[in-house]
């Protein structure tokens, strides 16, 4: 993957309310970055975020899947369970 340095960059305009654009200048001084490194970073973190959230509801959905298709194969089998076995005389 390359770096943030060496991909295209593409301008975009955004509309913020005035107390977040002023809220967004004092935390790009505080850390020492502009405000674009700074906006880029928080966009990476939620995208990651939300690539996150969706990995984890697929995943769910496939476990809960299994989970009943196991669920289906236990009942299919229940009975077969003690064919083989030898019958105990009382």
């Amino acid at each position: 993957m390359l770096s943030t340095a060496q991909q295209e960059k593409v301008r975009i305009n955004i509309q913020l309310p005035a107390e977040i654009k002023v809220r967004l200048f004092q935390a790009s001084a505080r850390e020492g970055k502009n405000v674009s490194s700074l906006v880029r970073e928080s966009i990476e973190e939620k995208l990651m975020q939300l690539e996150r959230q969706n990995l984890n509801q697929r995943m769910k959905a496939a476990y809960q899947g299994l989970a009943e298709e196991n669920i289906r194969i236990c009942e299919d089998f229940k009975f077969s369970d003690a064919e083989n076995l030898p019958e105990v005389a009382s």
